[in-house]
C-alpha cells in the first residue's frame, strides 16, 4: 500500500480569476473558515501572535511557492523524490495536495479571503513521493525527511499523510527506523503531528506516523464538533480539530478547493502550534504540545477512540494560564523510550556483565616409553576416569552459571526491539508497562537499515519488535 496524502474528494470552489466578497469569517461564503470566530483569531493576532518566527516543516508533495497568496511564506526545501528544493508540487492532480497543506496554516488573503491560520509562520517544504505524484513508485523517504526537517530548522514537523500497516505483511506498527527520527526530532526539540487517517470508522486501519511514540495524533470535527464519519478511531488519537469544508488553494494558481479529511485537521494543528510557540518563544516543544493538550474543548483525562484528549482550541492554547506541573501525556508515554534511545546513541546505558575470567592450566608434557604393567594401566585408568568425572562436573557448573547469566542478560533487555504506541497501549495483553527509567540492557536494538524493495511508498520491511497482538485499535486491519 503505497502512503497517502490524508485529504478526502475535495470540490473546486473558484476558477481561475474568480474571488467571491471577503467576509468576517475568512474563507468563501460557502465554505467559510469557521473557526476564526470561536478561536478569536482576529484577536490573537492583534494582540502580535501570527506565527512569527517558526518554521514548519510540511512532508508532503512539495509547495508551488509561485502561488501569490503563499508569496514570502515559502522556503527553499528538499525534495526526496525529485531533484530540487520543495518548492513545485508533485501532485499530478490540480488539487495539489502540499500546496493546499500550506495555504491553511500561512496563505495570506487573496482568492476568496482564504487565510492562513499562522499567516506570519513560515513553510520549510519537503516532498517525499506519495501516492498520486510525478514519483509515486520511489522509496518515500519518510525516515530521512523527518530528521532532515529537524537537522534544518523546524519548530513543528506537520505529516498529513499515513501510510497503512498490515499485522500479515508488518510486524511492528511503527517503523523502527521511523520512531527512531521521530525521537531525533524531539531531542532537537522540534514537535511532530501527523494525521490518523480516514479509514473510520469501519476500517480503522492503523497508520503511521500518527502511531509512532511522542508524535501528536490528529483526527477531524466538523463545524459543530462532531467527529467526521471518515475521521480514524484509535486509542492512541491525540486530538481533533476541524476537518470539514475546508476551503484551500490549489497547485493551480487562481484555483481554491473545499475539501474533507484528517489532512486539514493537521494543518490547522501545526499552524496552531506555531501560533503558541510565537506567544512563548523560549518555550520547550514539551511545554507547547502541554498547552495544545491542557486546552483542549471537552478534555478528557483519559482519551476517546473517537476524540482523543479534546478538541483544538488555539486561542486557548495560547492564552491560557497552565501550571508548570501539567500532564503531557503524549511525552509523558514517550520520555522513557526516548530515554533509553538516546542513551543507547550516547553509549551511555550500561553494558552486561562479563563473565570473570579464569586461569587456562598447562597443557603439560608427555613421553613415549616403555607400555606400563597391567596393574599401573587400571590404576592409570581409574585416576583418568575421577579425573574426567571431576572435569564433567565443573563444566556443568560453569553451563548452569553461564545459562544464569544469559537468562539475567535477557530479562533486562527492553522487552521488545520497537516500542508499544499511543495512549491505550498498555491495556493490551502482553505488553508491559513502560519503565520509569531507562533500564539495564546489554545494547540497542537492532533494525534492518533498508526498506522491503519496490512495494511503493509508506511499506517498511518486516522488523524486529512489537508484535502485532500487542497494537492498540480496535476493528479489523486492512
Amino acid at each position: 500500500m503505497k502512503r497517502l496524502g490524508c485529504a478526502l474528494a475535495a470540490f473546486v470552489l473558484a476558477a481561475a480569476g474568480f474571488a467571491g466578497p471577503a467576509a468576517a469569517t475568512p474563507g468563501p461564503v460557502d465554505a467559510p473558515e469557521y473557526w476564526f470566530d470561536s478561536w478569536h483569531i482576529q484577536q490573537l493576532w492583534d494582540s502580535g501572535v501570527r506565527g512569527q518566527g517558526v518554521t514548519i516543516a510540511e512532508i508532503d508533495t512539495g509547495v508551488n511557492a509561485a502561488v501569490p497568496e503563499l508569496s514570502g511564506r515559502i522556503l527553499p526545501g528538499k525534495d526526496f523524490g525529485s531533484s530540487g528544493d520543495g518548492r513545485a508540487d508533485r501532485e499530478v492532480a490540480e488539487f495539489g495536495h502540499g500546496t493546499a497543506m500550506a495555504s491553511i496554516m500561512v496563505a495570506r488573503p487573496g482568492l476568496l479571503d482564504i487565510t492562513g491560520l499562522a499567516p506570519d509562520a513560515k513553510i520549510l517544504p519537503i516532498a517525499v513521493p506519495l501516492n498520486g505524484t510525478t514519483d509515486a513508485n520511489a522509496p518515500d523517504h519518510l525516515p530521512e525527511s523527518i530528521r532532515w526537517a529537524a537537522d534544518h530548522g523546524a519548530k513543528v514537523i506537520s505529516m498529513s499523510l499515513g501510510g497503512k500497516r498490515n499485522p500479515t505483511s508488518d510486524n511492528q506498527p511503527c517503523p523502527a527506523d521511523e520512531q527512531s527520527a521521530v525521537f531525533h526530532a524531539l531531542r532537537k526539540g522540534a514537535v511532530v503531528i501527523a494525521s490518523v487517517g480516514n479509514t473510520g470508522p469501519t476500517k480503522n486501519t492503523i497508520e503511521e506516523p500518527g502511531v509512532c511514540l511522542g508524535v501528536v495524533s490528529v483526527g477531524a470535527v466538523d463545524a459543530a464538533g462532531m467527529v467526521a464519519q471518515f475521521s480514524g478511531r484509535q486509542p492512541y488519537l491525540s486530538l481533533v480539530a476541524p476537518g470539514v469544508s475546508i476551503p484551500s488553494l490549489s497547485r493551480v494558481a487562481g484555483q481554491a478547493y473545499s475539501g474533507d479529511g484528517t489532512s486539514q485537521a493537521t494543518a490547522l494543528v501545526s499552524a496552531a502550534a506555531a501560533l503558541v510557540w510565537s506567544k512563548y518563544p523560549r518555550m520547550s516543544g514539551r511545554q507547547v504540545i502541554t498547552r495544545l493538550l491542557a486546552t483542549l474543548d471537552a478534555h478528557r483525562t483519559k482519551p476517546s477512540k473517537d476524540y482523543g484528549y479534546g478538541m483544538l482550541d488555539a486561542y486557548q492554547a495560547a492564552t491560557a494560564n497552565i501550571a508548570a506541573s501539567t500532564p503531557n501525556p503524549v511525552y509523558d508515554l514517550a520520555q522513557p523510550f526516548l530515554d533509553r534511545d538516546t542513551a543507547f546513541i550516547q553509549g551511555t546505558a550500561p553494558k552486561p556483565p562479563k563473565a570473570a575470567a579464569k586461569g587456562v592450566a598447562p597443557t603439560g608434557e608427555f613421553a613415549i616409553g616403555n607400555a606400563p604393567r597391567v596393574t599401573t594401566q587400571v590404576k592409570t585408568g581409574v585416576g583418568i576416569a575421577g579425573a574426567g568425572l571431576l572435569a564433567l562436573v565443573v563444566l556443568l557448573v560453569v553451563m548452569v552459571r553461564r545459562r544464569r547469566q544469559r537468562a539475567a542478560a535477557l530479562a533486562a533487555l527492553p522487552p521488545v526491539a520497537g516500542l508499544p504506541l499511543g495512549p491505550g497501549w498498555e491495556s493490551w495483553p502482553g505488553l508491559p508497562p513502560p519503565p520509569a527509567a531507562p533500564p539495564t540492557v546489554p545494547g540497542p536494538p537492532v533494525a534492518p537499515p533498508y526498506r522491503r524493495p519496490s512495494p511503493g511508498p509508506g511499506k517498511a520491511p518486516p522488523e524486529p519488535g512489537l508484535s502485532w497482538r500487542d497494537v492498540p485499535g480496535p476493528g479489523p486491519l486492512d
